[in-house]
Parts: C-alpha cells; structure tokens; sequence
C-alpha cells in the first residue's frame, strides 16, 4: 500500500486516477500555450497540475494520518493551510511569465492559466471529478474558441512615439496639435532635455486609434521643423 498504518486504507488506484486526470487537464491547457509559443507550455502547466495534485493529496494524507487524536490532544490539524500556500506559491511563477514593453503587458493570459491549471490540480487531487473537468472544457473554451472573437471586439490600440527634436519654442504645442487633428488621445507624456546638445525627447503614450498608424504618423512627425529622430512601437 501507499502508507503503512494508519494509512493502509489508502486506495492508489485512486490516487494514480487523479494524477493522470490532474495531468490531463494541465497538458491540454499547456498544449494550447505551448503552440502559441508562450513561456510556460506543455511541460510548465502539466508540472504545474500534478504538483498541485499531489499537494493536495498529501494535505489530506495529514488528515488520515494523525485523525487517531482526539480533541485531548494539542495537535491540531488544518489541511486547508496547504491548499492556501499552493494558491499563494503560484503567483510567483505567474509573475514570471509577465513581460512589460512600454506600454504594452504581456504573458497576463499564460500566468492567468498556471493560476487556473493550479486549481484544476487541486480539484482532482481532492477528488472532486466533476468539477475538475468542467472548469477544464471552459479553459480550454476561453483559451481557444474566445480569441477568435479578437478581431470582432472593437479595442484601442497603444502606441509608443519617442520623438527627438531640437529644443525650441512651441515644439510642442505643434506635435498636440497633430494629434488633436487626427482625434488621437495622449496617455502619458515624458521629457527629457539635452543641455548640451540643446535636444529635446519626448516620449508619448498614445490611444484611441482604430488602427494601426505608426508608419503615418511618423510621417507627419518628420514635417515638423527641427525634428532628428522618431521611433514608434
């Protein structure tokens, strides 16, 4: 058997069954973000289930094992303090997976599905079956069937314009107001001045285009009189 007494009641074929199934359902999930090329694929999500899985599983081998004690004793037992720390101890790894350019943030949905596969672990090493499998069919239904709605929703999109010019009166109230003709919102601003070279750098965080216009935009950036350098991403 798994344990000796007072473990010997311990079904493996039970624990073997939730393993397989907490690997199943990280392995499809993980498929899904392996052929997207995201960071934690296949082998991330599967280690990740069966972990939790496993986690789970001994929290409740705790319980088996010291339920002899009787409310005599001072041992105190609390096998949700496992579940807890798995729940907790997985935001780290998903805050491994988020990248930050600029304005732009991803890895959100890769670290969103080790949270999510964390808890289908969970479910299966507790043995709750049914819902284990159905929270399994609604991630992979948001995972793959949802992004096809991407190009249906209506979104902004953000784009970085760093523009390099040389200092002068009005620069920027010229660069506002092509902006302003082209109905563009300006999210964030930042400056920075070259004493030296008498530059200025301006760096802008832009939105409420429907499309994507940096090519043109850095078009009619370059007519303003005294600009050096544009770069847009």
């Amino acid at each position: 058997m798994f344990f000796n007494t007072p473990l010997s009641d311990v079904n493996e074929l039970e624990i073997s069954i939730k393993l397989l199934l907490a690997a199943l359902a990280g392995g499809l999930v993980g498929l899904e973000r392996e052929k997207h090329g995201r960071p934690a694929g296949l082998r991330t999500n599967l280690l990740v289930a069966v972990g939790s899985c496993v986690m789970m599983i001994i929290s409740e081998s705790f319980f088996l094992k010291y339920a002899m004690h009787g409310v005599e004793s001072t041992l105190r037992l609390d096998p949700s303090r496992v579940a807890a720390q798995i729940v907790t101890g997985i935001g780290f790894l998903g805050a491994g997976v988020i990248i930050k350019e600029g304005a732009t943030v991803r890895g959100l949905t890769t670290a969103a599905s080790l949270w999510v596969v964390a808890g289908l672990g969970m479910a299966f090493g507790v043995g709750f079956y049914s819902l284990g499998a159905i929270a399994t069919m609604l991630v992979l239904v948001s995972l793959i069937f949802l992004k096809k709605l991407d190009p249906v929703i209506r979104k902004d999109h953000y784009l970085v314009v760093t523009v390099t010019a040389q200092n002068q009166d009005g620069f920027f109230d010229r660069l506002l107001e092509l902006f302003k003709k082209r109905k563009l919102y300006i999210a964030d601003v930042s400056s920075t001045i070259d004493l030296e070279n008498d530059e200025i750098t301006l760096r802008l965080v832009i939105t409420q285009q429907k499309k994507r216009i940096g090519k043109e935009l850095t078009q009619e950036i370059s007519l303003l009189s005294g600009v050096k350098k544009i770069q847009y991403r």
